[in-house]
């Protein structure tokens, strides 16, 4: 409860915040961290969101070098000023491939010029593209004086990104055929517009079957809750155990046989987990696709791979069932560009999702008509995925549909960044950075951490339960239960120690679980959580023992 503005912390108000989103917790525990940190020498530390505390910086570099020569692109041979400051015109495609050349010539050694080349020198001499429609594209983009054309992806943007989730979605062996994207506002308009358009085109019906696997990011928990969809989930829980009670975060292969039913249409999934921030094992991932082949080939499968990059080797369920899935990839947490919001929809040309809406009964086939026939004569012909792009403006707006050249042109030069990056180097040091931090944050709880090579370490989940049974046995755990809400901890850690983490359970993973972001602070500060959180526990711990005297 909040009495003249301070909060005031009782079992019944932790009862009812352990209602709402973790991320509106968030907010609480962080005032309160606050508050603990006016009254100690400690400063707050939130490792409650993932926002990462670096950032690329040689496709930046190589951005703003290509404004420049864009800008010179605009001033060239076109004067519109007449008197005013600060007005030129667009840059012409003619030759323009020519003096990009000789600019990256008289700009040798500047910070970003050998990407912005090594660049060029891909998509002209391996991707075989015109070098002055490519270079037009890029100079246009980085000034953005233009409407998004194609709305979808623009022409090269779609070249270098789909290449890059090759490398990094399918370990660099895609399936056959290619896969068409769609640029978005990041991985949240991303979820956005697949929900509604998987139901806008009668593949997602009101009260449909879904399965997600849990724990969860929680809009994937709470959109199938909206009113507007009301679907009929089943959860799926990464609980299996290793035979001396230490959390895998994996799943137990019989629980994947909820998918064999062929009325569950959509199986929702984040691979690498948030949290815990595991890849799912290729046994998990050859169950699921036998599963698909052979019992309920329908079965949509959304998949958000934001994490995937912290894995060695990592392959997408896009890469396995590139028929059934459509695949979220966001480049904020790798590249620390949440700033940016930039992400993209990857779906194989050859999908089940056109295949399913060219069958759809003719009454529902006659609606979608109408609904698409201010875009094309014949409707029917028209993609999934380019359904979602016109979805995304209410159909009508679909001509200023888009994500914004200058977004798209950073994102082509983070992938190809990545892309052209043959020894991996920037992917090792990210990793080696994430696990630093982890390492540091168990070694100093005094917990147990397990070797695994599926493990992202974006975040990291740590359920109190086990450690409570195994520092103290069942009787402490049992003593927790009765006596505290599982979002205690959260909320002790932000009043006694400044510490902000969020509570698990709002992700549906255990209840009595912490969630920490290994992303956002210095590796000495996870030290410090790291002891907050063991200190947690044993205070709990003390009071407990101290009650078992008077008995």
């Amino acid at each position: 409860m909040e009495e003249n503005n301070k909060i005031v912390v009782t079992r019944e108000y932790e009862k009812k915040m352990s209602e709402i989103s973790p991320f509106e917790l968030k907010d609480i525990l962080i005032r309160l961290a606050d508050e603990s940190a006016r009254k100690s020498t400690h400063i707050m530390l939130n490792a409650g969101r993932g926002n990462p505390n670096w950032i690329a910086t040689t496709p930046r570099e190589a951005f703003f070098l290509l404004g420049q020569f864009a800008l010179e692109e605009c001033r060239r041979g076109v004067k519109l000023e007449d008197g005013m400051v600060g007005l030129a015109g667009v840059p012409q495609k003619p030759s323009i491939a020519y003096r990009f050349r000789e600019f990256l010539d008289k700009q040798e050694g500047t910070p970003g010029s050998e990407l912005l080349r090594d660049t060029y020198n891909y998509m002209v001499r391996v991707k075989n593209v015109d070098e002055n429609d490519l270079v037009h594209e890029w100079a246009e983009g980085v000034i953005g004086d233009q409407y998004p054309v194609p709305d979808r992806i623009l022409k090269y943007t779609e070249v270098l990104v789909r290449d890059y989730l090759d490398q990094a979605l399918c370990n660099n062996q895609p399936p056959k055929g290619k896969f068409d994207l769609f640029a978005t506002e990041g991985g949240t308009a991303a979820m956005c517009y697949i929900f509604d358009s998987l139901q806008q085109n009668f593949l997602l019906n009101k009260g449909d079957k879904i399965v997600l696997f849990a724990p969860v990011f929680t809009p994937y928990i709470e959109i199938p809750e909206q009113a507007r969809y009301l679907f009929d989930v089943t959860e799926i829980h990464a609980l299996k155990m290793t035979g001396d009670g230490y959390h895998t975060w994996q799943y137990q292969e019989k629980d994947l046989d909820v998918l064999k039913d062929p009325s569950v249409k959509a199986a929702f999934i984040v691979n690498p987990s948030n949290p815990p921030s595991y890849a799912l094992t290729p046994g998990l991932t050859e169950r699921i696709v036998d599963i698909v082949t052979n019992y309920n080939p329908n079965l949509m499968i959304i998949t958000d791979d934001v994490y995937a990059t912290y894995v060695h080797g990592f392959r997408s369920l896009m890469a396995e069932l590139p028929d059934n899935t459509l695949c979220v990839y966001s480049f904020s947490k790798y590249f620390g560009a949440t700033g940016w919001r930039l992400a993209v929809i990857s779906l194989h040309e050859d999908n089940i999702y056109d295949r399913m809406i060219a069958a759809l009964p003719d009454d529902k086939k006659e609606a979608l008509a109408k609904r698409y026939s201010s875009i094309m004569l014949d409707p029917s012909k028209m993609k999934f995925i380019d359904r979602m792009v016109a979805d995304s403006r209410q159909v009508a707006l679909n001509h200023t549909s888009g994500l914004s050249l200058p977004q798209q042109t950073q994102m082509s030069l983070f992938a190809s960044f990545s892309l052209l990056d043959s020894e991996n180097l920037y992917q090792s040091r990210m990793i080696d950075i994430i696990h630093e931090r982890l390492h540091t944050l168990w070694k100093s709880s005094g917990f147990t951490l397990l070797d695994d090579p599926l493990r992202a370490g974006y975040y990291s989940e740590i359920d109190m339960e086990v450690w409570a049974k195994k520092f103290y046995g069942d009787d402490f755990f049992e003593y927790l239960k009765a006596n505290y809400e599982p979002v205690d901890v959260v909320f002790r850690l932000a009043q006694e120690t400044s510490l902000v983490l969020l509570n698990g359970g709002g992700f549906d993973a255990p209840e009595w679980s912490i969630r920490a972001s290994l992303a956002n602070l210095k590796t000495e500060d996870y030290v410090r959580i790291g002891e907050g959180i063991a200190s947690i526990l044993h205070s709990y711990a003390a009071k407990w023992q101290e009650s078992t005297k008077d008995k």
